[in-house]
């Protein structure tokens, strides 16, 4: 720092001026200096480290043009109450302007129970939609073109269940699969590291995961079966270096999986896509992106040798940070939601989720839905943001903390793989106890007002009460009567059939999709499928560490 001193009189005032706080840093606490300049990037290659948009290592955007071509997909999360509930979202959605659909589905759902089970009760689309049998599918895509619409589905445990259902009410509405776009986010791993919805143990259900890629790759060409998550990370407290190096090191682990299934890297690389936190650090976040394209290009063509392009680029959803909004002054969450989007528009977001006001409280109503949309839209086609590629391109302070953040990545990859992958890694705690870590410091500084979070630790006062949107039991009763009727009406000899064959396949080797495609079918239900595999696999139990 002496030398920075001598050869840069002006940053050197910059850093002896009294300033307002004692420590300046980014919100996950990485420090930041008062000024960069060249001698920040001395051993910095443009040519190297940042190349061209749609060139390697991709670190100003998997395309050569961007947004001038094409905006990013404004995909809205939305899902609640009944398939026919959501179903009338989604087609209002899409008449106001929405490009793509993203769907939420409630907690029953997400850990394979029917909606009329005992453990359901009081959770039925109450934060997502409820789907019990392929009859919920055909009623949340009424009318609705699977042709020529993307659709995003945020499933884990039960994903491939609930991919068979989307893709036997696409063969009812006559669409070919390989028409078929969208993604799955299928992404097991980050549930063990931070959202806790597991059903079976890593290993199988890491199976289930590998039979998707199979089977997307040989049916679905359009289709991307995992959206590897590292949202949930950041959510659950995590850093952004954090969620950068876990979330990559996860991708790492599905690429071997499915390397060791006999799957060829170039077949299914290019269908895996990422899933990133837009948080409140504008610029913490678009150093983010930036790094995480980098890493994953070196990752893919020196540690797996990929050859097409495709399967070093890499592509990514982004959701503005749900963790980052407040009950106290729901309205101040339109500006941090509009600024986080903004981040993940000049970080190269290809599809973007923007959080309603009210999600502190409930599901968005469809008033403050629409208002995040417009949020999209206005930076759109209002800021310029989408007039030029990567815009930051060259800024000292930008190319700087992107080289700080790949730095600081590749070093919990190594950690990790030195552990013996994500899995051992798992099973010793080591993400999830970082992560808790991190999570802690940053609650002190929010309790210390190192943090300050406006109408929550400063600037408070007196607030009206906002309009919520509310899901009642009457839900829960609906769907079980629709349950109880389709069990009596469909061939129940058919269903213990396939659930048998499932059964067979589960024990074995071989890939579970066909089985779990032909249960759908026959209106097998998503807890009769998961209970199968339950009988077969189990159930993850997590082991307590301190």
């Amino acid at each position: 720092m002496s030398a920075n001193r001598e050869t840069n009189p002006q940053r050197a005032t910059a850093e002896k001026t009294a300033e307002r706080t004692r420590e300046f840093t980014t919100v996950s606490g990485y420090p930041v200096r008062a000024l960069y300049s060249p001698e920040d990037l001395s051993s910095w290659d443009p040519n190297r480290d940042l190349g061209l948009p749609g060139a390697p290592p991709y670190t100003r955007g998997i395309h050569p043009a961007m947004y001038r071509s094409r905006l990013w997909t404004m995909r809205q999360f939305a899902g609640f109450g009944s398939a026919r509930d959501t179903n009338e979202r989604f087609r209002y959605l899409l008449s106001q302007g929405q490009a793509g659909l993203s769907v939420a589905f409630d907690l029953p759902t997400l850990m394979g129970y029917d909606a009329d089970h005992p453990l359901s009760e009081g959770e039925v689309g109450k934060c997502g939609v409820a789907i019990s049998s392929l009859a919920d599918m055909e009623a949340l895509f009424d009318q609705i073109p699977l042709g020529s619409v993307s659709t995003s589905m945020t499933i884990n445990s039960p994903a491939a269940i609930l991919w068979a259902m989307y893709l036997a009410v696409a063969e009812k509405q006559g669409v070919d699969w390989k028409n078929l776009s969208g993604t799955l986010q299928n992404d097991i791993l980050k549930e063990y590291i931070a959202q806790k919805e597991y059903i079976y143990p890593p290993k199988p259900s890491m199976r289930l995961v590998i039979d998707t890629f199979e089977f997307a790759v040989q049916h679905t060409p359009k289709f991307n079966p995992i959206s590897i998550s590292g949202y949930h990370i950041r959510e659950a407290g995590s850093t952004a270096i954090q969620e950068l190096a876990f979330t990559l090191r996860d991708g790492i682990e599905y690429v071997e999986w499915g390397i060791r299934r006999g799957l060829d890297v170039d077949e299914f690389a290019p269908k895996l896509s990422f899933f990133f936190n837009a948080h409140n650090d504008f610029f913490e976040e678009i150093a983010k992106y930036r790094a995480a394209r980098r890493i994953w290009y070196e990752t893919m063509t020196e540690r797996f040798g990929a050859k097409l392009a495709r399967s070093s680029a890499l592509r990514f959803h982004a959701q503005t940070a749900g963790c980052s909004l407040t009950a106290q002054q729901p309205y101040n969450n339109v500006v941090r939601t509009a600024v986080q989007a903004l981040a993940a528009v000049m970080g190269g977001a290809q599809s973007l989720h923007t959080n309603s006001l009210d999600e502190a409280w409930a599901l968005p109503t469809e008033f403050a839905a629409t208002l995040a949309l417009r949020t999209q839209q206005i930076l759109a086609h209002e800021t310029g943001a989408a007039n030029t590629v990567d815009p930051l391109g060259g800024s000292y302070f930008v190319e700087t903390l992107t080289n700080e953040m790949e730095e600081a990545a590749w070093k919990y990859i190594r950690k990790i793989d030195e552990l013996g992958g994500m899995i051992p890694a798992i099973e010793r705690g080591y993400p999830q106890l970082e992560i808790a870590d991190a999570a802690y410091r940053y609650q002190l500084s929010v309790d210390r007002k190192e943090k300050i979070i406006v109408g929550v630790n400063e600037f408070t006062g007196k607030e009206d009460p906002i309009d919520i949107l509310k899901i009642d039991e009457s839900v829960r009763e609906q769907q079980s009567v629709q349950l109880r009727a389709l069990r009596a009406d469909r061939s129940n000899d058919e269903v213990a059939r396939q659930l048998a064959a499932l059964g067979k396949a589960a024990l074995g080797t071989e890939n579970m999709m066909p089985h779990i495609y032909a249960a759908v079918k026959a209106y097998a239900t998503l807890g009769e499928i998961c209970d199968t595999l339950r009988e077969v696999f189990g159930t993850h139990e997590e082991v307590s560490i301190t």
